[in-house]
């Protein structure tokens, strides 16, 4: 019976060993009461409302209040868009420096991004942010033009080119009533021409007698004379062809 419990305490004892053994961690070693610290002068920045492709570098001030040098080893920003500038040197113990934040502005609408920063700092790793909104540019409205009141002026007439074709026509018909007049004149002239042929011809004196009478009156005193003349003249007509 004794052997029984001696045995059931040493089994306990050797259980409780080994979670011993096992549950033993490192503990963390106790901060350096003089190790840097980052203290900013805020960890965060409102762009607000800004227009497209404005200045988009923010800066954040920063003291080191700790009791020795402050080395920043590594800060990235949360996206492409966010790219932070930061000094390589160390910042010794009260000195001031900054961190840079550069957005791209092109992008448009509202945004909230943040940068983490790196350092031997007993506040490390120090997550800064920033937010806004960037606005689109203006589109200028488009204005209707004015109804005019003045009536639009009459079209100008067409022109209607004539053909050769119809002009070689026009100069054939001109050219044919000249033919025909010129045909018509010589009928007329050539008709004239054979009625004055047919015309009578004038008559033709062919012999002429002349008589004179005197007569001798004798009164007192005086003595008159008369003198008569008597013409005859023979006219021969040829005849009509």
């Amino acid at each position: 019976m004794i052997m029984k419990k001696l045995l059931l305490a040493l089994t306990m004892m050797a259980g409780t060993f080994g979670v011993f053994a096992q549950d033993g961690t490192t503990p963390a070693p106790a901060p350096d009461p003089n190790a840097p610290t980052m203290t900013f002068e805020s960890d965060a920045i409102d762009y607000g409302t800004i227009k497209q492709d404005a200045e988009g570098t923010r800066i954040f001030s920063f003291t080191n209040t700790g009791k020795t040098p402050l080395v920043i080893s590594e800060a990235h920003g949360s996206c492409g868009c966010t790219v932070p500038t930061y000094p390589k040197e160390p910042i010794m113990p009260g000195q001031k420096s900054e961190i840079k934040v550069h957005y791209d502005t092109h992008r448009v609408g509202p945004f909230s991004k943040s940068v983490t920063v790196n350092s031997n700092a007993k506040n490390s790793p120090v997550v800064l942010r920033i937010s806004g909104t960037v606005e689109a540019p203006a589109v200028a409205p488009t204005v209707a033009e004015p109804t005019s009141i003045i009536p639009s002026p009459a079209p100008a007439p067409a022109v209607i080119t004539t053909a050769p074709a119809a002009k070689t026509a026009t100069v054939a018909k001109t050219s044919s009533t000249k033919t025909s007049a010129t045909s018509a004149k010589s009928t007329t002239a050539k008709g004239a021409k054979t009625t004055a042929a047919k015309t009578t011809p004038a008559p033709k004196v062919v012999s002429g007698k002349t008589t004179t009478k005197k007569t001798v009156t004798k009164k007192a005193g005086t003595t008159t004379t008369t003198t008569k003349t008597n013409s005859k003249t023979t006219t021969e007509t040829p005849p009509s062809k």
